[in-house]
């Protein structure tokens, strides 16, 4: 079993940025699989980044070149830099680690508004 916990998730206007972050309770490997998801109001929950097991990288076309995905293995932690946010970054944003279960983080909040 392993716990993931988010964090740095607010509220920022148009333009700015967030870093989110996320401390899995053992130790990650280069090899697992780990990634962001979001859940906006009304709707169904999407790939935002994903680090495959080989380390291929993904983005959805939405964040790419404003997101960027990465780990520091030695921290046990995630990371997703968000720059160049917009109102439709708005969401619920999750961690989650694929490594023969799914797991999920509680997720943590995102508001890009004015």
């Amino acid at each position: 079993q392993v716990q993931l916990v988010e964090s740095g998730g607010g509220l920022v206007q148009p333009g700015g940025s967030l870093r989110l972050s996320c401390t899995a309770s053992r130790r990650i490997f280069s090899i697992d699989p780990m990634g962001w998801y979001r859940q906006a109001p009304g709707k169904e929950r999407e790939l935002v980044a994903f680090i495959t097991a080989s380390g291929r990288i993904n983005y959805a076309d939405s964040v790419k070149g404003r997101f960027t995905i990465s780990r520091d293995t030695g921290k046990n932690t995630l990371y997703l830099q968000m720059n160049s946010l917009k109102p439709e970054d708005t969401a619920v944003y999750y961690c989650t680690m694929k490594t023969g279960s799914d797991y999920w983080g509680q997720g943590t909040q995102v508001t890009v508004s004015s």
